[in-house]
């Protein structure tokens, strides 16, 4: 959510960042909406003033015996009365259509973030890791058959398209992976572990700014709960509607869960495989931190995702995403994509995002510096450390071997009973 007042003061920055996001012009009708709501203010004001100033007079005129007067009196408050609620309604109704205006607006971009439309705009930054170079380079998915642990048919009779069933040693894997990565996050980089609900209410969503605009992308339950995308919902909103101290600042939360995803308009990609799934595990890394500590905060939680990549030895390269390219909540984001042999390319494993007091104002997350009064809004961000099931979708392209073994990297060999591979399946 913007603040209206910075729209106000510069409104033809706020198109033109606006424009950088593939949306029109809005500082006008935003201002326009909030004049009238504050002339509605300032009317319910001067008609409260009125109506007090005539309240105070009755008891002196019934003083003097003048009921006629006194009765006048009375009548004008009534009829202030009156006045005053339906300034008061029409004040609440243009606070409303305001924030609804301001709702459906993306995030404006920090003024590092390069302009562009799409992935073609992205710049990158560095590359980890050599590329190329794996004999016989397959796709995950026929790695997975091959080891015969990976089954699309037998999901597709229990769910439909876009589901897997791991069997055995790779459901094992994943399983692994994802806990060698909350270890690491957890045990080296400070996060607290949260185990999160997975279904939430229409406010947590909003506040993390996927409603209004986004519905389509969410899976909905019949009695009104939405299936969690990602655990940055409930990390995120674990601080909606407080005020914390600011002493208690950073908050950084860590969580793995499922992350369920229509892809409603992924139609005709990624169709097979596991890259784009609607249920997919996911490790999650949310900051909560003060104004001044954002940007600093983005280059730490990249660094932090950074590093399970750099441990499970896979290349990969980070890519400044370009203005038209962003999430609705981001400022600046940075993608870590991974080098696929099997697909000869890259793709993206994890997104880190810094998001201002966007999603600040949409959930009321404040913050106080000891005995103030006056409190701020929270700076957050979030970013995938990481998507759980693409790492693996990574190992098993890198780490194949011409026999039809997959190599288990070193870090992840404890968490596999001692084993350093897998092998086909021959039963």
């Amino acid at each position: 959510m913007h603040d209206i007042n910075l729209v106000r003061e510069n409104p033809e920055a706020f198109d033109k960042a606006l424009r950088q996001r593939k949306a029109g012009p809005a500082a006008a009708t935003l201002i326009a909406c909030d004049d009238a709501r504050r002339a509605a203010i300032a009317k319910a004001q001067a008609l409260q003033t009125t109506r007090n100033e005539a309240s105070k007079k009755i008891g002196q005129v019934k003083g003097t015996g003048d009921d006629a007067a006194a009765e006048e009196l009375m009548a004008q408050v009534a009829e202030l009365k009156s006045a005053l609620l339906e300034a008061e309604g029409e004040e609440r109704k243009l606070k409303a259509q305001l924030e609804k205006a301001l709702s459906v607006l993306p995030n404006i971009p920090l003024a590092d973030v390069p302009e562009g439309v799409d992935e073609d705009d992205n710049q990158e930054v560095r590359q980890i890791g050599e590329v190329g170079g794996v004999n016989a380079a397959m796709q995950h998915f026929e790695i997975g058959e091959e080891l015969g642990q990976m089954d699309f048919e037998a999901a597709a009779a229990l769910s439909g398209a876009r589901f897997v069933v791991l069997r055995d040693d790779l459901a094992r894997l994943e399983r692994a992976l994802g806990n060698f990565m909350l270890d690491l996050h957890t045990s080296e980089y400070g996060y607290r572990e949260i185990n999160p609900p997975l279904l939430v209410r229409d406010d947590a969503v909003f506040g993390t700014g996927q409603l209004p605009k986004f519905s389509e992308d969410l899976f909905r339950t019949e009695n009104g709960y939405w299936l969690t995308p990602t655990a940055e919902v409930t990390l995120t909103n674990l601080v909606r509607d407080q005020i914390t101290n600011a002493a208690d600042l950073p908050l950084r939360f860590a969580a793995m869960t499922p992350c369920f995803r229509s892809e409603a308009g992924a139609a005709g990609r990624d169709t097979r495989g596991m890259i784009r799934q609607h249920q997919f595990s996911k490790v999650e890394l949310v900051s909560i931190v003060e104004p001044d500590d954002g940007e600093d905060e983005l280059e730490r939680l990249t660094a932090c995702a950074e590093e399970v990549l750099k441990r499970l030895g896979l290349s990969y390269r980070v890519m400044l995403l370009c203005a038209g390219d962003m999430g609705f909540s981001a400022r600046k984001t940075y993608d870590l994509e991974v080098w696929l042999p099997g697909q000869n390319s890259y793709r993206e494993i994890s997104s880190c995002s810094y998001c201002g007091d966007f999603q600040g104002r949409r959930m009321n997350a404040r913050f106080r510096h000891g005995d103030e009064k006056s409190t701020h809004f929270v700076h957050t961000l979030n970013g995938s450390g990481l998507a759980v099931g693409r790492s693996l979708v990574a190992l098993l392209e890198n780490y194949r071997q011409e026999d039809g073994s997959v190599l288990i990297p070193e870090v992840l060999q404890a968490y596999m009973g001692g084993r350093n591979k897998i092998e086909p399946i021959t039963r």
